[in-house]
């Protein structure tokens, strides 16, 4: 029996637990299917500190390559600040506090609610 290609349903919800397990606050999911061709789903999710967010993503990475053989690729975890993981169908952007704060992310992809002219 061969494994069959992870949809990208499975690597959300993995990430989403994943996440949740290990502490990760303020878990945010955006729907992009239809909105942008470079992936089905994004993740935005905060550490309290630089250590815990490249922890995450370390254990993140860990998870889908076990669970699906999703080889991620990973920016930004020397620093701890902000970590972008690309699991294909689902990016993944951790965050300390004061940077997503900074930078309001989920913002730019939060669906406008009514045009009011």
């Amino acid at each position: 029996m061969t494994q069959s290609e992870p949809t990208a349903e499975g690597i959300l919800a993995a990430v989403l637990e994943t996440l949740s397990d290990n502490k990760a606050e303020d878990i945010v999911q955006i729907d992009l299917r239809g909105k942008s061709s470079v992936c089905d789903y994004m993740v935005i999710a905060t550490g309290r500190s630089s250590r815990q967010v490249a922890a995450l993503s370390e254990k993140l990475a860990d998870e889908l390559k076990q669970s699906f053989g999703v080889l991620s690729t990973m920016e930004g975890k020397d620093t701890g600040d902000w970590v972008l993981i690309d699991a294909g169908d689902v990016v993944v952007h951790l965050f300390r506090p004061e940077v997503r704060e900074f930078y309001q992310l989920e913002k730019m992809w939060a669906p406008v609610a009514g045009n009011q002219a």
